[in-house]
């Protein structure tokens, strides 16, 4: 599958179906991601379960601490 993430072109293997599935494959930690999909904001706690497809536009923002 080809979408976009970050504003790069990326392909993905076949086990890439979900947001979670994109998460994981980044290795993201899901609890700090916010995840836009064709600038949408999705739900945290019904974002795992949505499905992709192929020409996607995602947009992933993880918060990070600091000082």
């Amino acid at each position: 599958m080809n979408m976009i993430v970050n504003g790069r072109e990326v392909t993905l293997p076949e086990n890439v179906v979900t947001v979670r599935d994109l998460l994981d494959h980044f290795q993201l930690n899901k609890e700090l991601a916010i995840v836009e999909l064709n600038q949408s904001i999705l739900d945290k706690a019904t974002r795992d379960n949505k499905k992709l497809t192929n020409g996607d536009r995602v947009e992933i923002v993880q918060f990070v601490g600091g000082g």
